[in-house]
Formats: C-alpha cells, structure tokens, sequence
C-alpha cells in the first residue's frame, strides 16, 4: 500500500499519507483534517476501504471512462471539504476485477458508500460536487 503526498489545504505543508490507518490524517504543521484519498485493488481493498473508521466513499472507475475523469475533480472537492469526515478510496475496475465482480460494476463510475466495511449507499454515474456533497451528507446525517 503505497502512501500519497497530500499539501495542506489550510497550511500548504505537503504531508504524506497512508492508504490505510487508524483514525483520519491531520497535518503536520497545523494539524488540521487532511483529505484522505487513497487507491486500492484485488489485494488491498480490505485494508483501505473496509476497516477504515470514517465513511468511505469508493470511486468504481476506468482510465478510458470520459464521465470518470469529469466526476474525478468532484470528488476530490467533496474529500477536501469533508476531510476528517470521509476517504475517497479509488478502484480502477480494470486493475480489480475481483472488487468489481463483488459489487457488481455494471457501469463506470460507480460510487459506493461504506461505513464498517458495509455499503450503505451507492449510484451510477458522474454528478456535479454539490449533488455528490448534498447526497454524502443525507448519508452522514444518517437520512438516507
């Protein structure tokens, strides 16, 4: 599981951070919530989304996927602005067949929310970061 090097929002401090740990990252410098995106596949899915603490939002997506790459920059927004809240963890479904069989991956992208290692929400296809916030928050209230 590789690491990401992420740059403070508040600070501009790059710090790096693990695809898979306890809690949720804070900066080293200011020490606020970091966004926590992170990839997975076959061999790692369990570690980096399953038994994270926080509500995972899982990106199902492909690189020859043109909605993918228009929806990639939302989400990002969405971690930022929920960092501490969530991890965006994405999936390649091309590089994890066996994620994407499990959660049968009929389209790209797929987002699946998890909390404990359960889906408790997901939807098909791209939206702007406002629907995707709006829909992430019904879900952490606990509305949806």
């Amino acid at each position: 599981m590789a690491s990401k090097v992420i740059e403070c929002p508040t600070c501009g401090r790059k710090n790096r951070i693990p695809a898979s740990a306890e809690g949720f990252p804070h900066c080293g410098n200011c020490h606020q919530a970091l966004p926590w995106v992170a990839e997975a596949g076959d061999d790692d899915f369990g570690d980096v989304a399953e038994r994270a603490n926080v509500l995972v939002l899982v990106d199902m997506w492909a690189t020859w996927c043109g909605p993918c790459r228009q929806v990639s920059p939302a989400l990002e927004q969405v971690a930022r602005d929920l960092a501490g809240k969530i991890k965006l963890v994405k999936v390649d479904v091309d590089k994890a067949p066996k994620v994407s069989e499990r959660f049968t991956i009929q389209a790209v992208p797929t987002l699946i929310l998890m909390r404990d290692g359960e889906v408790v929400a997901r939807r098909a296809g791209a939206a702007p970061a406002a629907a995707l916030r709006s829909w992430i928050d019904e879900v952490l209230r606990g509305t949806a």
